[in-house]
């Protein structure tokens, strides 16, 4: 079966079960507007041009009879030649007349509840949320996602180890995060997110947005990679020799508490019994203040996180989510995207050639230990 093949048999599997809820709602249509759910239900297609938004330039209306792209003249035939299989058909409206887009799908949902990722406020009649249910298989990846999923890991963490190897301490926030774009686009990979932090702003910021400052003697560099899709996250540190010393203990203090909240992945539990099981880490680690003082990650897929980890989420694990966690204290963060799989979590962003410690069985990144100049 060829590649195109089997994508067409992925979204016949996706289109079914969107009309099985529609059948389960009684409702007409089901409107997807996100990048997110028209990655999904195309296969791996995007419908993403602006790199910023969440909506793209086409959407996906599905009805017990037809599964529908609906798009302007701008972009129709691009979509049909380099983004989707076969399973769709097209309604392409004038750029400069949308409403003949609402017209169309008013009258292809026949007057029933339109059912939609992103329900208009009061623009179009009759759309309500996704089901909780839908929302939920979602989060749970079939076997050809999987592969997607994990070509793409691979293929960030070559990206990020190739960035880290080429940075130079006199080097800026943004080369840094220009570098890691680069070497993401060059890969096909979409850089969602690249933070950069060097050694002055590493310890103030969990989030730090690349600045014109030069890095120093250390320095964090963080990916939200997308293809296809689907987001492999990872975080990675470098130490220039000359610099002080890397943190060791914090590090190994670190990999205790995510080695902790990584056990309690597990199919049946929560997502809360995962935050709480890091939770009760950081105390342990007399670092209890640490997990209010940044949100610990969740369940990743289809956006950089899905659900995110808290006191009470109730979603319940299975096989085939993804995951990506971030606990951090103040200038050191761990991060990874695992999969879930029948023999435990499968690290879809390790690099074989990064330095690392074993940790309880696991391999986790240490910081790289660099030259200062070429």
């Amino acid at each position: 079966m060829s590649a195109l093949q089997q994508r067409a048999a992925e979204v016949a599997d996706k289109l079914a079960l969107l009309r099985a809820q529609l059948a389960a709602a009684g409702a007409g249509a089901v409107r997807l507007r996100g990048v997110d759910w028209f990655a999904w239900v195309t296969a791996g297609g995007s419908s993403a041009v602006l790199q910023t938004t969440d909506g793209g330039v086409a959407e996906v209306l599905v009805t017990p009879e037809e599964a529908c792209i609906l798009t302007d003249a701008i972009e129709a035939e691009r979509l049909r030649a380099e983004e989707l299989p076969d399973g769709f058909t097209f309604h392409v409206e004038p750029w400069a007349e949308p409403e003949l887009r609402e017209r169309y799908v008013q009258n292809a949902a026949a007057g029933r509840t339109i059912l939609s990722d992103r329900p208009a406020n009061g623009a179009v009649a009759g759309e309500q949320p996704l089901p909780h249910a839908l929302r939920q298989r979602r989060m749970v990846l079939g076997p050809a996602e999987c592969e997607r999923y994990r070509l793409l890991g691979r293929e960030a963490a070559e990206a990020m180890g190739e960035t880290l190897r080429r940075a130079r301490p006199d080097w800026t926030e943004f080369q840094l995060a220009g570098a890691g774009a680069e070497a993401l686009w060059r890969r096909g990979i979409h850089p969602a997110l690249v933070l950069a932090a060097g050694e002055r702003r590493l310890p103030a910021w969990r989030h730090p947005t690349p600045t014109a400052e030069r890095i120093g003697a250390r320095a964090m560099l963080v990916f939200c990679a997308r293809r296809h899709g689907l987001y492999a996250n990872l975080t990675r540190f470098v130490r220039f020799a000359g610099g002080s010393p890397a943190p060791l203990d914090e590090q190994r203090a670190l990999m205790e508490v995510e080695a902790t909240g990584l056990a309690a992945v597990q199919p049946g539990k929560s997502l809360s019994a995962v935050y709480h099981a890091l939770e009760a880490a950081y105390r342990h680690a007399d670092r209890e203040e640490a997990i209010r003082e940044h949100h610990q990650g969740g369940i990743t897929g289809y956006r950089a996180r899905e659900i995110l980890a808290g006191p009470s989420t109730a979603t319940l694990l299975e096989e085939g989510m993804a995951f990506a966690f971030n606990p951090s204290f103040a200038g050191v963060k761990i991060e990874d995207t695992f999969l879930l799989g029948p023999h435990g979590l499968e690290n879809l962003t390790f690099d074989p050639g990064w330095p690392a410690a074993d940790v309880h069985g696991r391999k986790r990144p240490l910081w790289l230990e660099a030259q200062a100049s070429s």
